[in-house]
């Protein structure tokens, strides 16, 4: 078993800090291959001009060390980035469909309106320790992560206007030996996200920020919008078992939900109705 594949084997949401991350970067450390040295990297940005940007597509840049540095819009498509430091890069507008970011520590990177279409978005360290410090949380208001593989703890960052269309985010289950493996959106700045056709089993939007955000035929099995505000959110043709709305803000506006949900009523979870018998 390669290094690689043994760090595979633990939860890819460990909480995101550094204690976890240095674990997994210790096992995974023999497997980095990057094409390029950062020094590499920096000649590149500085090379490209306007309408051509710096051209890192499909190459690996696995475990280097690129934080500060601009790579607004530069073309990552299909690149390896695992393990990669990006703090307080500014990747606005860049081009990430279809990359690894498995493990990238993005502390105050700026992803807005970046596309990370089809990407490996995977427990990514957010903070310098265990718990999300606003401070050092990253941006991704208007990135696209549609098709993407989402898991990690995002919990209070700016995801306004970003879209989740068919995002894979649901809970992996398997190897649940050290901790549910899922997308934790807690508190989340989420205004006129589209989730629409996601997969989000057990994802966590508990007092998420969902204003006129789009769950539009998604899988919400057993996803908790506990205190979250969804005024003006559709869901319609989403799947509801077993999904927690207990105590949630603005209902009365929200489209598409079931009846036990609707009404200015207490909301509780959305169990499915038992058989008579």
């Amino acid at each position: 078993m390669t290094a690689r594949q043994a760090s595979q084997r633990l939860p890819r949401t460990l909480r995101g800090g550094a204690l976890a991350a240095c674990l997994l970067l210790t096992l995974a450390a023999p497997d980095y291959a990057a094409d390029l040295d950062a020094a590499q990297v920096r000649a590149a940005l500085a090379a490209a001009a306007p309408g051509h940007p710096a051209d890192f597509s499909h190459l690996s840049l696995a475990g280097l060390d690129l934080s500060r540095l601009n790579l607004s819009g530069a073309d990552l498509a299909g690149a390896d980035l695992y393990a990669t430091k990006l703090e307080d890069a500014d990747l606005h507008g860049a081009n990430l469909a279809g990359a690894n970011l498995a493990l990238a520590w993005v502390i105050r990177a700026n992803f807005t309106g970046a596309n990370l279409q089809g990407a490996m978005v995977s427990a990514m360290v957010v903070a310098s320790g265990l718990e999300t410090n606003p401070a050092e949380a990253p941006i991704f208001a208007g990135a696209d992560f549609s098709a993407a593989r989402v898991q990690g703890h995002f919990a209070g960052f700016d995801f306004r206007g970003a879209k989740f269309i068919g995002t894979h985010a649901a809970a992996d289950m398997r190897n649940q030996s050290m901790g549910l493996i899922h997308a934790d959106f807690a508190g989340a700045h989420m205004e006129g996200a589209d989730f629409s056709h996601a997969e989000l089993g057990r994802a966590s939007f508990a007092f998420a920020h969902l204003q006129g955000a789009r769950f539009l035929g998604a899988d919400l099995f057993m996803a908790d919008f506990s205190g979250a505000d969804i005024a003006g959110a559709d869901f319609t043709g989403a799947q509801f078992d077993k999904a927690a709305f207990d105590g949630v803000r603005g209902r009365e506006s929200a489209v598409g939900l079931p009846p036990a949900l609707a009404g200015s009523g207490p909301a509780a979870s959305a169990e499915p109705a038992l058989p008579e018998h």
